[in-house]
Parts: C-alpha cells; structure tokens; sequence
C-alpha cells in the first residue's frame, strides 16, 4: 500500500504565511524603487534633443524673417539682436527673445560694419528688403544647423550640418 504525502496544519499554514509575506517584499522592493527613482530622475541631466535643436533653429528663423517682413511693411530699418555668450536672439521689432539651453553651442557671424555703422551684434534689415547678413550656428553634439541671412536678398535659411 502507497503512502499519500500529507500536509501538516502547522506546514500548511507556513506556506500561506510565506506566500503573503513574498507578497509584502515585493511591494516593499517597489515603494523603494519608486522612491530612488523620484530622487535620482531630478539629477540626470537633460541634453537638449535632435528635434528640439531644429525647433530652436526654426524658431530663430522666424523670428529673423518677421523682422525682416517688419522692415520692408514699415519701411525702417530692423536690427535682430545678436548674444551669442548670453545665449539669445532678440527681435527688434517685437523684442520677443529666444532663450537657448547651456548645451547648445551658440556661434554668430556677423558683419562687423554695415552700412557706415559699426554693428557686429545684430543683423540689420532694411527697407529695400537688403540686411547686413550674418549666420547664426546651432549646434550639440553630433549635430547642428545653421540660420543664414543673405545679405543682398535679406532672405533666411536653415542649413543642417553633422558635425563629429
């Protein structure tokens, strides 16, 4: 005659306590892990974005183009003001200012004299629809663009550029 394995009360209810006890571990291990997370995900830092970088580089030309399209409108002329250390761009029209992030590298060239006037921290548009031109370059690591302005059209465009 075979023997049927039998449970006693005492192992029986061993086993339902440790099955409610491997319950209570596990959201134990989750209360902690949420917990390091909501304390750790503040510190790490935030790199400004591939798309994030070509939205700033639109939003640079916009700016550059309604000042332009403000200076042909009011016949006057429209400096863009130009802080590359600071790290913004201000319009002379509305003087709305594009703020950009520390880990974007900011890199202007502008002319240094434009129409007998010293200027070198601007682009200057004219009523002819003509600017002083200049270029102002965008860039992260491994990538970047580049607004131009032309300085005999006044016209404004987005170059992307890799860089390594």
């Amino acid at each position: 005659m075979e023997r049927q394995p039998t449970l006693s009360a005492a192992r029986a209810e061993d086993i339902r306590d440790a099955r409610g006890f491997a319950l209570i571990e596990i959201l134990c291990v989750l209360a902690i892990i949420g917990l390091l997370a909501s304390i750790i995900l503040p510190a790490v830092p935030r790199t400004t974005t591939r798309a994030r970088l070509e939205s700033y580089a639109v939003e640079t030309a916009a700016l550059l183009k309604a000042d332009r399209n403000a200076a042909l409108r009011r016949q006057v002329r429209v400096a863009t003001q130009v802080d590359a250390e600071a790290r913004a761009i201000r319009s002379g029209v509305t003087g709305r200012t594009i703020r950009l992030p520390g880990d974007v590298v900011v890199q202007a060239t502008l002319a240094s004299r434009c129409a007998d006037r010293a200027t070198g921290r601007s682009i200057d548009f004219f009523p002819s629809g003509m600017s002083c031109g200049g270029t102002i370059a965008l860039a992260r690591p491994g990538m970047g663009y580049e607004v131009r302005v032309n300085w005999l059209t006044g016209g404004v465009e987005i170059v992307p550029q890799k860089l390594l």
